[in-house]
């Protein structure tokens, strides 16, 4: 991959569980004229001392390492972990809102039954699904349901934890 080529990286950053953490991890990136493409947060110990930022961006290798370096030096970070130097699981959940009657209403289900999606709220006019996956079949599924009655989406973002015996902690 050359230098100047842009990738996507997953990272996982372990940290103190206090307020203002976050908004220091987010000012670092609008301070550079970095992007978040997907945030999630959510403590991960038992007694809730410590949390786990997941964010998606995007850049040039020499951005990404930049990023994981001024990440690492912020206080109170544990530990930052680019899953996408590995092989990893990054999957994510969106509630999908279709509206629409007759067939439409049939093709949305059969779609829905193909890609695993729940259905959790029905109507006589519309259909609420969860739908779990990686980030690219939430927006194939996605893409289909436009024509059908798309009306709205709830998505959380990634959740991502690299495979095997590594860890973060």
């Amino acid at each position: 991959m050359s230098d100047t080529a842009l990738r996507s990286a997953t990272i996982s950053v372990l940290v103190e569980n206090e307020s203002g953490v976050l908004a220091r991890v987010i000012g670092l990136f609008s301070g550079r004229g970095y992007n978040i493409d997907n945030l999630t947060v959510a403590p991960v110990e038992q007694d809730g001392s410590k949390s786990r930022i997941t964010l998606v961006t995007s850049g040039t290798a020499m951005v990404i390492e930049q990023i994981k370096a001024q990440l690492d030096r912020l206080v109170p970070v544990y530990k930052v972990l680019d899953l996408s130097d590995g092989p990893h699981l990054a999957r994510e959940l969106a509630l999908i809102k279709v509206l629409g009657t007759g067939e439409k209403r049939a093709e949305a289900l059969r779609l829905a039954d193909a890609f695993r999606a729940r259905v959790i709220d029905a109507t006589t006019e519309s259909f609420t699904f969860e739908l779990t996956g990686a980030t690219d079949k939430l927006d194939a599924f996605l893409e289909l349901m436009r024509p059908l009655g798309l009306a709205e989406v709830s998505r959380t973002g990634v959740a991502a934890i690299a495979r095997g015996t590594k860890t973060i902690t």
